[in-house]
């Protein structure tokens, strides 16, 4: 009866705000008097999000296009010139003598020449970081993406992203985000809308991503817009390109670990479009020519394909259908095999069904896949997993003027978690394990809308109800004490039939933001953000891997919730060419899962009886300086802040560090175009050590030394870290040829700093030789000692990179 009682409750809430914001916009939108129209790259075809609209006699009343290009506008007093101006554009300007000539209204913009002492990075608006609303958020553009010096060569994005303020990694050689305090499984990464598992390749020293046929990403750590959901911690949205609609078009690069290649071009007429992108590692060809044979039959190699398709009908509609393939395999020779998949598919219809009113549909479905196989006669074993999210968004944005806008739509989404299937050799005679299928099933309802109160003050507000059910085929295990984390006795087991509803959670998300303008370019801005997420990873390692084990809320595993207040101050210096921001954030996490001391949750169907549940927090100071415009551009990046998890059963219920605490951060970030065909680029990373827990003492078994450890996890750090990567590329001299080309040549670890990738503990031999009484022979004397092993010294790669 409670039960029906909350959920009614929430139904009404949801409602009254519903209501509230309808009649609110309605009421505006009897005012209507716009225009409204769109503008696009006239080479590419590609919407131009960021470009300034505005009347020639009103220039300080004018507007910027959103992210698809489009722009809404108060028509003012006619006859009149609509001016189009983009920075790196020539302006465009057209004259309009009376309303029946606002119809329909395209832009097309031609590039200028490059101007060395205006080089943009950036594709926002100038003073977008102060006017608008948004707080903890960043973006990257591609063309950004790809001036930042990388690991072998090869660009990454979520390596670049590690470089911006409040996030954190797990250590070298990591692609795992570690956002304001929450884990690496608490960010939804997403492509095109679709959602994925595992974002990297080679054990996390490379993300999914293929930076040719990247847009842009932007990365929501604060205040996350309502239409979003699923995750505690943070958002990162990544788009793909679309296609060139105006003529056929390529790029690529062949580097020392890996080549990719990106095509993309008109799909029959001017109004379709296609990419294609493709990306391989041949690490594999280099082993197999090797003359040692215990290398020459190993395997170790990734290949990622993405594709984009686009198709204009007429004026109104756009549709366009993504896809991603990915695959890992790590073979050594005959005897182990380890590989994993990532397929992720994306449709999208977008539909201006009038000037003010817009549909977006989005349908996708998400495929991870791992398998491990073993071969041997007595302890081989095939081991093999997959999980899937399928998933429907339908979203209504209203906009009915400038600077005001409705969104409201629903999303659903179904999660798929099959069994583990772990089969044994026919000699080894155990039984083979397989775990339950777990299936949940959720429905997001969400309202969301932000309008200027006054020339001051900006508002965004919005509310999500998630509603998540565990539904059957499963099982529910019941134990005799009523807690399966004190012996995890099962006393009896409870089936359901497919589509049964095991268990029902369900809640609400406000999201708040507000920004006040105390001068013309300096803003002070805040907010508050409530998520919860019904999913989460069980692992003995924070740095993500490709076994890691999902695990949907049920009957004793209850969903994260994550509540979060920011302030931040904004301003914008010498023009607005350079962006400074400082923002404060405290976050708090209900319900965050840690593993017992030595848990097994990879071959155990129960896996509530190796997790404990408890509390979290995290706040910390975050500070941006950034440059945009001009021959040097870049960024430099601060965060102090701190990290803390309280867990009955864990570090005698006192509070401790996760892994991934690190007090001080610091990122500098440099691009530098020396002349047309030289550019410099530069990193510097400085971070506190990951905090981790070393033994306190050693005792030996069957002459093997083995570490002991106190009830305190997490006391002790490694070494501070820093390293620095510098990158040079030079551009081909342009002949006219229609192929253009360009070397890079970059440094990891610029200084050869050995920052420690881990410690172990062991005896450590002496030059030395001693006489053994008990068998009579001289041996090397030993002493208990550590061993440091590092990945990286210094790491040069040179990369052609090409476009035709």
């Amino acid at each position: 009866m409670l039960g029906s009682i909350s959920v009614s409750f929430r139904y009404v809430c949801f409602l009254f705000v519903f209501v509230f914001f309808s009649s609110s916009f309605e009421t505006i939108a009897q005012e209507l008097n716009q225009v409204s129209g769109q503008v696009f790259d006239g080479e590419s075809g590609e919407p131009l999000p960021g470009a300034a609209i505005y009347w020639e006699n009103e220039p300080s009343k004018g507007t910027v296009t959103d992210q698809n290009g489009f722009f809404w506008l108060p028509v003012g007093s006619l006859p009149n010139n609509l001016n189009i101006s983009f920075l790196g554009y020539k302006l465009a300007a057209r004259t309009f003598k009376d309303k029946n000539e606002l119809v329909d209204l395209k832009f097309f913009l031609s590039p200028e020449e490059v101007n060395l002492s205006e080089v943009v990075v950036s594709e926002r608006r100038q003073d977008y970081n102060v006017k608008s609303t948004a707080i903890g958020k960043n973006e990257i553009s591609g063309d950004e993406l790809r001036r930042i010096p990388a690991l072998f060569g090869e660009v990454d994005l979520l390596r670049s992203i590690q470089l911006l303020p409040g996030v954190n990694t797990a250590g070298e050689g990591t692609t795992g985000l570690f956002v304001r305090g929450g884990s690496s499984d608490q960010n939804l990464i997403q492509i095109d809308g679709a959602p994925i598992y595992n974002p990297s390749h080679f054990f996390g020293f490379f993300s999914v991503f293929n930076p040719d046929a990247v847009s842009d990403v932007a990365l929501y750590k604060g205040n996350i817009p309502a239409n979003f959901g699923g995750r505690a911690s943070s958002l990162v949205d990544i788009s793909l390109k679309e296609g060139n609609t105006q003529k056929l078009k390529g790029s690529g690069g062949i580097g020392s670990i890996s080549s990719r290649l990106t095509v993309d071009g008109p799909l029959f007429s001017e109004d379709a479009s296609f990419l294609i992108s493709a990306r391989r590692t041949y690490a594999d060809i280099f082993l197999g020519l090797s003359s040692d044979e215990s290398l020459k039959d190993n395997q170790l190699y990734f290949y990622d394909l993405s594709g984009k398709l686009m198709w204009r009908n007429g004026e109104k509609n756009k549709f366009t259908f993504s896809t991603y393939y990915g695959s890992d395999y790590l073979g050594l020779a005959e005897q182990f095999g380890l590989g994993w998949n990532n397929w992720i598919n994306s449709f999208e219809w977008d539909r201006q069904i009038n000037d003010n009113l817009f549909l977006d549909v989005t349908a996708y479905y998400s495929f991870y896949k791992y398998r491990i196989t073993v071969t041997d006669e007595d302890n081989g074993f095939d081991w093999s997993n997959y999980f899937s999210e399928s998933g429907g968004k339908v979203a209504l944005t209203y906009i009915p003027k400038e600077n005001t806008e409705l969104k409201f739509g629903v999303h659903s989404q179904l999660y798929y978690f099959a069994p583990v299937d772990l089969q044994f050799s026919d000699s080894a005679n155990i039984q083979p394990f397989e775990s339950t299928t777990r299936i949940g099933f959720q429905n997001s309802f969400f309202i969301a809308g932000n309008a200027e109160l006054s020339e001051k003050l900006s508002v965004e507000a919005g509310l999500r109800w998630s509603a998540y059910q565990q539904i059957g085929d499963g099982v529910n295990y019941i134990y005799e004490n009523g807690d399966p984390t004190i012996d995890g006795v099962v006393s009896d087991t409870l089936n359901y039939n497919f589509g049964e509803r095991m268990q029902f959670f369900d809640g609400l998300e406000p999201r708040v933001a507000m920004r006040y303008l105390l001068t013309d370019g300096l803003a002070l801005k805040g907010s508050y953000n409530r998520n919860f997420q019904y999913i989460q990873v069980a692992s003995n390692s924070s740095a993500g891997l490709p076994i890691d084990r999902w695990i949907p809320a049920g009957k004793y595993i209850e969903p994260i919730r994550s509540d979060q207040v920011s302030v931040g101050v904004f301003k914008n210096l010498n023009n607005n060419k350079w962006e400074l921001s400082l923002e404060g954030y405290y976050r708090d996490f209900r319900n965050i899962i840690d593993l017992k001391q030595n848990a097994d949750v990879l071959f155990k169907d129960n896996v509530e009886t190796e997790i404990l549940t408890g509390d979290g927090w995290a706040y910390g100071l975050e500070f941006l300086l950034r440059k945009n415009v001009g021959k040097t551009t870049g960024w430099l990046s601060y965060t102090w802040s701190r990290t803390y998890r309280k867990i009955e059963g864990i570090n005698k219920g006192l509070p401790y560090n996760p892994r991934f605490d690190r007090p001080h951060d610091l990122s500098l970030v440099l691009n530098h175009q020396i002349n047309e065909r030289l550019s410099l680029s530069g990193t510097f990373v400085y971070t506190t050590g990951v905090a981790v827990t070393f033994p306190v003492g050693s005792y030996v078994l069957d002459n093997q030394r083995l570490p002991i450890y106190d009830d305190y996890r997490n006391q002790s750090r490694f070494p501070d870290y820093h390293r620095m990567d510098l990158s040079l590329t030079l551009k081909n001299k342009d002949k006219g040829r229609w192929c253009k080309g360009s070397w890079n040549f970059s440094v990891y670890n610029a200084y050869g700093r050995k920052n420690p990738f881990s410690y172990e503990f062991t005896d450590i031999k002496n030059n030395d030789i001693k006489y053994d009484a008990s068998d009579g022979l001289e041996v090397f004397s030993q002493r208990p000692g550590v061993v440091k092993t590092y990945l990286f010294g210094i790491l040069p790669s040179v990369t052609y990179n090409f476009t035709f």
